[in-house]
């Protein structure tokens, strides 16, 4: 009997190689509130595939998730608004944030929850406000958003995760499979024939032109994908 190809099943996209939605049950985005309110914070829980813990935020009836800040605690208390203080867990626009602020989960747009700086010990600082507001992000890069977009002060927490070690190889694969990641890398040329299209031989080649064409099924799908094709010239 014949047998599946690794990368047949992972061009496929099912099983093992599928990302575990099911395990995933909040967004963690900024709630769409008007008004000032306050918050208590309810407790923490772990996500799969993600680092950083989030927090359950109770703002009066309301429950919402966020990505919990650096140094807060069950029962603290945060606010949503313009007119919060500058303390961690506290959202609030960039543009009623002073010059020098630590902040994560920064707005790209007006709206739309949060899209940068969100990641375990991650941080951004407003730098400056204009007609838009200049943020330096993690990567070192400024970024010019509107004043009116929200962001958490403070630091992502969980930040220390990578102080310590996984120990062993097992432990790293079940976390890469919380990511929907494969950790094992093999080398095609150094498989056999059935596991891969560039196994087998007497040394380790190819074998066949290792270009694949745009259309080719999934099995075969490997090596270098083929260029776009460019348009012609008139």
């Amino acid at each position: 009997m014949g047998k599946q190809l690794i990368t047949q099943r992972r061009g496929r996209g099912f099983g093992r190689y599928r990302s575990p939605r099911h395990l995933r049950f909040t967004a963690a985005k900024h709630p769409k509130m008007r008004d000032d309110v306050q918050g208590t914070i309810l407790g923490f829980k772990h996500e799969a595939g993600r680092i950083a813990p989030v927090a359950k935020v109770a703002y009066g009836k309301d429950e919402h998730w966020m990505i919990a800040p650096d140094g807060t605690s069950v029962g603290q208390t945060v606010t949503f608004g313009r007119h919060g203080d500058i303390v961690a867990g506290n959202t609030m626009p960039l543009g009623d944030m002073p010059e020098g602020t630590v902040v994560f989960n920064v707005e790209l747009q007006p709206g739309d929850g949060g899209k940068l700086a969100r990641t375990a010990g991650n941080s951004a600082t407003v730098v400056s406000h204009g007609a838009k507001t200049a943020v330096l992000l993690p990567s070192g890069k400024f970024k010019e958003v509107d004043n009116k977009c929200l962001a958490t002060v403070g630091m992502v927490s969980g930040g220390g995760h990578k102080d310590k070690p996984f120990a062993k190889s097992g432990k790293k694969f079940h976390a890469y499979r919380g990511k929907a990641k494969a950790y094992f890398k093999v080398k095609g040329v150094a498989m056999n024939p059935v596991n891969h299209p560039h196994g087998g031989g007497g040394h380790p080649h190819v074998g066949t032109q290792s270009s694949v064409g745009r259309n080719t099924p999934p099995g075969r799908k490997v090596g270098r994908l083929a260029p776009q094709r460019k348009p012609r010239k008139v």
